[in-house]
């Protein structure tokens, strides 16, 4: 396909995917379940999180986690006594009680410090972009006491990840929607500077496409991926997450 078809098909299937239907069978539905801003980000943080695997379990454990914050996830974050989990148990594949434990004490200290989880994905001065802005924020959670298995939850594209659980929040949080599916209710990153989450789904679209041909989902094939996509539209290049995503995980292409 010539590039130009590539877009057109692209374009077609995100007016397509980024629909309000799309709520009802993403994870993002979890988040809205609500409308004030700490308690969107507080729980789309956490369910993005545990975004691997099966869609229908990241759904039903999602919404474990509103159940585990009595509805109020910035009242319960603020709040917050560890031996609380003392009286319940949480897992999700390798995310378990250890680990949610440690998420809710490094929040708390965040909010603490600064009025939003917006406020520590600032511009590093070293790493520009999305890439220092996920250090940063990686940094301040990890400065909180924890143990080394959930480091591992936080992933790292110093380390070649392509860290796509916190790009799909950063896509949540971030990207103006004209459907309502994104939230939209962060300023301080602009959409054009939003990296798409690159999975198992998009990466095997983008490589049938043509779009890149690295093997790996790793941060270099998703550096790769964003630079044809921003010629598409240098605006809101991540609108293509929904076309990339929704071709393989609904149409097989």
């Amino acid at each position: 396909m010539k590039f130009s078809e590539i877009k057109e098909l692209l374009e077609l299937k995100s007016a397509e995917f980024n629909s309000h239907d799309f709520i009802a069978t993403d994870p993002i539905q979890i988040p809205h379940q609500f409308s004030e801003k700490k308690d969107i980000e507080i729980i789309g943080l956490l369910v993005a999180l545990i975004a691997w695997g099966n869609r229908t379990m990241i759904i039903r454990n999602g919404n474990n986690l509103v159940n585990i914050m009595g509805g109020e996830p910035y009242k319960f974050i603020v709040d917050y006594d560890t031996n609380y989990l003392n009286e319940i148990k949480f897992v999700h594949r390798t995310f378990n009680t250890v680990d949610l434990d440690f998420i809710f004490r490094a929040l708390q200290h965040i909010y603490l410090k600064y009025d939003s989880l917006e406020d520590t994905f600032f511009t590093h001065p070293e790493h520009p972009g999305i890439k220092g802005r996920i250090v940063n924020f990686r940094e301040i959670m990890l400065s909180v006491p924890h143990e080394a298995r959930s480091e591992k939850h936080l992933s790292n594209p110093l380390k070649k990840s392509a860290a796509k659980r916190i790009n799909m929040f950063l896509r949540w949080m971030c990207r103006k929607d004209e459907t309502g599916v994104d939230f939209g209710i962060w300023n301080a990153i602009p959409t054009s500077e939003l990296y798409l989450p690159l999975d198992v789904h998009t990466g095997n679209v983008a490589r049938k496409l043509k779009l890149i041909h690295r093997t790996q989902n790793d941060w270099e094939a998703l550096e790769l991926l964003m630079q044809k996509l921003r010629k598409m539209d240098a605006k809101d290049p991540v609108k293509y997450d929904f076309a990339l995503f929704g071709l393989g995980a609904f149409d097989g292409f």
